[in-house]
């Protein structure tokens, strides 16, 4: 089933039209009947004689419900224009018309409606009017149908052309990811609550997990069942509309302008940055406007960048992409001022002087879909998902200047923003080791923390090991450092070089604390220490020559198997400070093992 929407003036027969059409009544409000006014959005179908089925959303037409017709013409992807053929061009005719410029619906049909209360030479002008009219607009080349609901004449020609229309619209995509901008929300009694909208794109299933994007920001929510022209059905496709049965969420927190989208699969945008498609410039346009896309209206403030660009930042977040088209108005207008393209829907922070001139210019030769190279250029890296989340396309292949990496996943990598990374970190690196030549280097959090203020920021510590190739860095337990960097122990060596030579003549009369203090030798000399292959600390405070566990070894290997605490204390002519930490660290290495409480024995 395909979706049309109606737009023109007040009372130029839209409401009308569609009911002679289907048979249906679209004014469901007992005060559209009553003064036969449409004030809301009306909802009816037919099935075409070629078998295509169709839904038209009928709109107001008056200036005060702007907004309305907004809400039903923002997710319909074809219209059919009314102009009373006895009343001609009206003041609501322009605003519609923009309305559908703004929009971009390049898809339609002009019915000059009435052509039974005008005369021919009306019938003539109006028509002659209207494409005057329409000039320069998606609908310039419309076919024009003249008809008369009441005489039922020119409908079938209107079929005609409705079926032509209809083959020629690109098939919607159904395994595109879901975005239902909700038009009505309300209760059924025994079946809960209930939403409805134009599906365009992408599947529904009934028990489908899906998320309602509202005011109050994303919730999960089930779907119960599903509805397509009073039918129950188990799935829904696009075009088509659809009634959707939710659960664990009443109708009075659901309102128009919220969105049922495909779980994490939409950011959430509340600042974009845009392109003024038609109406007056940006350049001295008022900072408030209400921004519609879909069925919302959202409260929005403009911040130009020149005449045809500028940054929207809106009052809540909505599920965006790029391409997406927004209509907006004067909060209180009655009649649109300009129309936007959404050009980026993460865009940069502007903080300095001039910013927003140079952000301009880089916008000016942005393409409509944009420009998956100068997104990585900007980001430095970017996963090729996050750019199909953005709606950025194409990305069936890699952007030339751009690098392809695997880590955790695939990464799209712009090699000057790799080469800065990397001359930021060895920088950091030598600069960690000439301040503190006792550091083992710089700790990889450390790195991750620089290389994140860098410009632009390193946007994942997945990117790390890749930098630090790049750098021609090693990375070891943790820690940074040139390949084959040695330790400088600077000032503490003469205190390590006279240890050494004390423990060489009594590899296990470990100093006392009193003894490393003398010698300087504190916790940072030692690690350092450590690190150099000098010294070996174990447990307790205990420090000892590297050498000394093997030589253990030989001493205890040579006692009666298997032996106890004492008489390998004895052995090694040591203390049981020394003693006990030797011995667990002999366990750890799997060299010795216990046989019970008192006892070990050398492992064979």
């Amino acid at each position: 089933m395909h979706v049309i929407a109606t737009a023109g003036h007040v009372d130029h027969g839209k409401s009308t039209l569609v009911r002679t059409l289907t048979g249906m009544e679209p004014d469901r409000l007992a005060e559209e009947k009553r003064r036969g006014l449409t004030i809301d959005l009306g909802f009816v179908w037919t099935t075409l004689p070629s078998g295509r089925g169709v839904a038209f959303v009928d709109v107001p037409g008056h200036e005060r419900f702007l907004g309305n017709m907004l809400a039903g013409v923002g997710p319909s992807p074809a219209v059919c224009f009314v102009v009373a053929a006895d009343q001609g061009w009206q003041a609501q005719s322009s605003d519609h018309r923009d309305a559908i410029a703004a929009l971009g619906i390049e898809h339609g049909i002009v019915v000059i409606t009435r052509a039974d209360l005008a005369s021919p030479r009306q019938r003539a002008d109006t028509a002659a009017q209207t494409r005057e009219r329409l000039a320069g607009t998606p609908l310039a080349h419309a076919p024009i149908v003249t008809v008369s609901a009441s005489e039922r004449t020119g409908l079938e020609e209107l079929v005609r052309r409705l079926d032509e229309m209809l083959s020629r619209m690109a098939p919607p995509d159904p395994a595109a990811r879901v975005r239902l901008w909700i038009d009505r929300s309300f209760t059924l009694r025994g079946t809960g609550t209930v939403v409805t909208g134009s599906l365009t794109a992408g599947t529904l299933r009934r028990g489908d997990q899906v998320e309602l994007v509202s005011a109050d920001g994303p919730r999960a929510v089930s779907i119960r069942g599903l509805h397509s022209r009073n039918t129950a059905v188990e799935i829904a496709t696009p075009e088509a509309r659809v009634a959707v049965n939710v659960r664990e969420i009443p109708a009075d927190a659901i309102h128009r302008g919220d969105a049922l989208v495909t779980p994490d699969a939409w950011p959430l945008v509340q600042t974009a940055d845009v392109r003024r498609t038609m109406g007056d410039s940006f350049r001295d346009a008022p900072q408030q406007f209400v921004a519609h896309v879909g069925t919302a209206a959202i409260p929005a403030r403009l911040r130009p960048f020149g005449d045809d660009h500028a940054r929207l930042s809106l009052a809540r977040g909505v599920p965006l992409e790029v391409r997406d088209r927004l209509v907006l108005r004067s909060p209180g207008g009655r009649s649109v001022f300009a129309g936007a393209l959404v050009l980026d829907v993460d865009p940069p922070p502007l903080r300095r002087r001039g910013d927003g001139a140079r952000r301009e210019a880089e916008l000016t030769g942005r393409p409509a879909s944009g420009d998956p190279a100068a997104e990585v250029a900007r980001r430095g890296a970017v996963r090729p998902e996050q750019l199909r989340r953005f709606g950025i396309r194409p990305l069936d292949t890699v952007p030339d200047g751009v690098a392809s990496v695997h880590r955790g996943g695939t990464w799209w990598v712009h090699p000057p923003a790799l080469h800065e990374w990397a001359r930021a970190l060895r920088a950091a690196v030598e600069r960690k080791l000439r301040d503190d030549p006792l550091a083992p280097g710089l700790t990889e959090g450390a790195a991750d923390g620089i290389l994140r203020q860098a410009a632009p920021p390193l946007p994942d510590p997945v990117l790390l090991p890749l930098v630090v190739d790049a750098a021609r860095l090693e990375a070891h337990r943790g820690v940074l450092r040139p390949p084959g960097h040695g330790t400088d122990l600077g000032e503490a060596e003469a205190g390590v070089a006279h240890l050494e030579q004390r423990l060489r003549a009594h590899p296990f009369a470990a100093p006392e604390a009193g003894d490393l203090a003398a010698l300087r030798l504190g916790t940072r000399e030692l690690a350092a220490a450590e690190r150099a292959g000098r010294l070996l600390r174990l447990d307790a405070g205990v420090v000892l020559l590297p050498q000394a566990p093997a030589l253990a070894m030989r001493h205890l290997a040579a006692l009666p198997q298997p032996f106890t605490t004492s008489q390998a204390r004895q052995a090694l002519d040591t203390t049981r400070r020394v003693a006990i930490p030797l011995l667990e660290h002999l366990d750890a290495r799997g060299w010795t093992r216990r046989v019970d409480t008192l006892h070990r024995t050398v492992a064979r």
